[in-house]
């Protein structure tokens, strides 16, 4: 488990940070100085625990303002590169696109492509072409 991962779960608990490395993880998350009512963290995460997360990560600038920071937000335990893989050639098999299979796994697009470059197993089925077998 990685260090940010056990710092956000040691201030919002283990439940709450899995759904957030569910939600982000893998991504860049921004967490502000304070969160508004209706913003996607409140919502995700509730009142308390937005508001704790906040607390933790926010700074002052020089001048004295508060301001929020950019975090790489870990995995966590929520699955390891190989099973985002494995999960994405099986989507690309069952005839999914490359923009589902990358919202289902949490790869990129990009990956999705390259994946049906090296298999072509993987490349989309066109259905006026016959079977051989």
């Amino acid at each position: 488990m990685s260090d940010v991962f056990a710092q956000i779960a040691e201030v919002i608990g283990l439940p709450l940070a899995i759904r957030l490395a569910e939600v982000r993880g893998g991504g860049r998350l921004t967490v502000p100085a304070r969160a508004p009512a209706g913003h996607w963290l409140v919502d995700l995460l509730g009142r308390e625990a937005t508001d704790q997360l906040c607390a933790h990560y926010r700074t002052l600038s020089p001048e004295g303002a508060e301001r929020g920071v950019e975090i790489d937000m870990p995995r966590g335990p929520t699955g390891t590169i190989a099973q985002a893989r494995r999960r994405m050639a099986e989507a690309l098999d069952a005839g999914a696109n490359a923009e589902v299979a990358a919202r289902a796994t949490g790869l990129s697009r990009r990956t999705a492509y390259r994946m049906r470059k090296k298999d072509p197993r993987l490349r989309p089925k066109d259905p006026r072409q016959l079977s051989l077998l």
